[in-house]
């Protein structure tokens, strides 16, 4: 796949631009630029100048925030398919948060001007990516709501039944335990116990970043659990 297509092709798998047709995805596709990252680069900082905006070809990244003390919170993994910083070009003009590779990523970045310039000639794309952020807004309402109402054992069932399986049927951590732990809301001690928890009651097994899910059920039961 030449790189044309495959920036064509990264829009159409991506949710906010799926709906568009080919005539529209053309000027889309113009100001897109696909670059290459390796596993820990760090894309943008709080506080930066937005720019413009990415879509991940493949690959993973990273969103968090650092404490007054620098510690990590995750606030979300973004996989391909995602968009991220869009919201930032609408905002007060700069990254509201910290965005680092988690692996070797391809990315389209798109220009922030050119892109609102597209969106005032284009009423049919700015819907599309109205309906995107509505989306991603409904999914932080749903994390802010199980940090609220679910312990870490419910959140961390719920986080394991939407993984992806591997051919082989297992499941594999697509973060370190440590950003796990971020994601969830908790620290490495809490999640390492509410790991063992689920291992003892016989719901999962561990090996390293690969789970394998024994007893679905009552795992999907304990993720709809509330406090």
């Amino acid at each position: 796949m030449n790189k044309n297509d495959k920036i064509r092709e990264a829009f159409k798998l991506c949710r906010m631009f799926a709906g568009l047709s080919e005539s529209d995805l053309d000027p889309l596709c113009a100001l897109a630029r696909l670059q290459t990252e390796e596993r820990g680069t760090l894309l943008f900082s709080t506080g930066e100048v937005a720019d413009g905006f990415y879509v991940i070809v493949s690959g993973r990244v990273k969103i968090y925030k650092l404490s007054v003390d620098g510690k990590e919170r995750i606030l979300h993994i973004v996989h391909t398919g995602d968009t991220f910083a869009e919201a930032a070009i609408f905002g007060d003009g700069s990254y509201p948060a910290f965005a680092e590779t988690l692996s070797k990523t391809e990315l389209l970045f798109i220009p922030g001007r050119e892109f609102l310039d597209l969106l005032h000639n284009r009423s049919d794309i700015a819907i599309n990516m109205i309906a995107g952020l509505s989306i991603f807004l409904r999914q932080f309402a749903h994390q802010i709501e199980e940090l609220t109402f679910k312990d870490v054992p419910a959140r961390l069932a719920g986080y394991l039944l939407k993984i992806t399986p591997e051919s082989d049927g297992s499941y594999l951590l697509p973060v370190s335990k440590s950003q796990l732990a971020s994601n969830l809301g908790t620290v490495s001690e809490t999640l390492s116990r509410s790991l063992r928890k689920l291992v003892d009651d016989g719901l999962i097994q561990v090996e390293g970043k690969k789970i394998a899910i024994l007893d679905r059920e009552l795992l999907e039961e304990l993720a709809e659990k509330t406090v």
